[in-house]
């Protein structure tokens, strides 16, 4: 069990307070935008949007529901396979409605552009999408978030709900992983 993260964080990339601070502004722009509308369907791509979804639902100031899809083209890699398949799908029926996809991280846009089009041939009345963290620099394919808190380099980041091999999820702060800790263990497997 890691208890000094500096074993593993190279550096903090977005503190805590930067955080928050983003989130209520990308709430208040999404607010601004919904404001006329009927009710939105927050769609959080699990489990990493988790942190993000209940940081921006608790600004968000529309009337809205929330529903989860896991949506994955990871498996047990650091790197996105292209290969999107859907594990749990949404509960509620997005037909007629307006949809915000909350997401972490675009990174390659596979997983993205998948559940945004799975969406669309739904029928759902109009779907956007709002992320976190934004890194064009590892894009494969088109896809643009309409919101985007950060755009970071090309790096491995964890916390503020990101994971490594499903830890570090709880860190209050987004870091970057020593590439050393992920290399070491993925060279071992």
């Amino acid at each position: 069990m890691i208890t000094d993260y500096s074993e593993i964080i190279d550096r903090v990339l977005i503190d805590e307070e930067s955080l928050k601070l983003k989130i209520k502004q990308l709430a208040k722009t999404i607010n601004d935008y919904y404001k006329d509308k009927d009710e939105v369907i927050l769609v959080g791509i699990l489990k990493g949007s988790v942190m993000f979804m209940a940081e921006l639902a608790k600004n968000l100031k529309i009337d809205m529901k929330m529903d989860f899809m896991v949506v994955s083209s990871y498996a047990e890699n650091t790197y996105s396979s292209g290969n999107v398949k859907i594990l749990k799908d949404l509960d509620i029926d997005v037909k007629g409605k307006e949809v915000l996809i909350v997401e972490d991280i675009i990174d390659t846009g596979y997983t993205l552009r998948k559940t945004k089009e799975n969406l669309i041939n739904r029928e759902a009345k109009d779907v956007k999408i709002v992320t976190l963290l934004d890194k064009p620099e590892r894009r494969e394919v088109e896809i643009k978030p309409d919101w985007s808190g950060f755009k970071i380099p090309n790096e491995y980041v964890v916390g503020f709900g990101l994971d490594y091999d499903q830890l570090y999820r709880n860190l209050p702060y987004i870091g970057i992983l020593k590439r050393s800790f992920y290399e070491d263990i993925e060279d071992a497997k």
